[in-house]
């Protein structure tokens, strides 16, 4: 198999790709296949596969019939939409509200990724969470903090771009306790929205999240890459996504001494 698929479970692959920036530094970017329960599959985000993935794709699938829909999930990871809409043109297309004015030529389903319309139509094999007390989509479009993140539930998979991320080069630093796999996406203070109580939302929010999703064992993070349960023995998400979230806490009581 192309060694951008990763394989988290057997009804799971989380596919790296490259993003540059200013063509340089790569950022890398992802996808997710998911095998939904009644044999189809899906597509987390829009990713230009090259060939040998797309190959192996296809054989996953067992054709490129077999995929249902494209999930968009991030209002600004926009730069493969099109062309992963002509390569599965019967595919059911699916996007934020940014997608759909940035491409309004694009055959649209109605129901919006951030919407409990879409969450029904997956409900059995997902579940899906907006972060509150955040601008999800920010008029400043260098603020990528918030996305629909979502929760397969037969592999016990997180899939999230931005907003918690997973930080590779922890791994180095964290026997000596300078530092954690496990983060939220640094933009936090500035997508906070200005306004009396949206700290304490966005808290409350994560830690429904935390408390609801915590068992799982896989968080696949847009930039960096998956943290895999299989790679850590005895070590917990719950607690890294617990951490995450503590660290946060001053910028937190920051916005709460400022706004309320």
């Amino acid at each position: 198999m192309d060694k951008s698929i990763i394989e988290v479970d057997r009804h799971f692959w989380n596919i790296r790709g490259s993003f540059r920036v200013a063509g340089l530094l790569d950022l890398g970017t992802q996808a997710s296949l998911v095998r939904l329960g009644s044999g189809k599959f899906v597509l987390l985000d829009a990713y230009s596969f090259p060939r040998a993935a797309q190959a192996d794709i296809h054989i996953l699938t067992g054709g490129a019939e077999q995929l249902e829909a494209i999930l968009n999930l991030h209002p600004f990871h926009t730069m493969h939409v099109e062309a992963l809409h002509e390569r599965y043109p019967h595919a059911r297309l699916y996007g934020t509200e940014r997608h759909h004015a940035r491409f309004p030529a694009l055959p649209w389903q109605p129901e919006r990724s951030e919407s409990p319309a879409l969450h029904r139509l997956y409900r059995d094999d997902f579940a899906f969470s907006v972060p509150r007390g955040v601008d999800f989509i920010s008029v400043d479009e260098h603020i990528h903090f918030a996305s629909v993140l979502a929760y397969h539930r037969h592999s016990n998979t997180i899939h999230s771009d931005d907003t918690f991320n997973h930080v590779r080069a922890a791994r180095l630093l964290a026997p000596l306790g300078l530092a954690s796999p496990v983060s939220l996406h640094p933009t936090l203070a500035r997508a906070l929205q200005p306004r009396a109580g949206a700290a304490a939302e966005f808290r409350a929010w994560a830690n429904t999240l935390i408390s609801e999703w915590g068992h799982c064992q896989n968080l696949c993070a847009a930039h960096t890459g998956p943290w895999l349960g299989r790679d850590h023995p005895g070590a917990s998400l719950k607690a890294l996504l617990t951490e995450a979230l503590a660290r946060a806490e001053g910028t937190l009581a920051t916005h709460e001494r400022k706004h309320g």
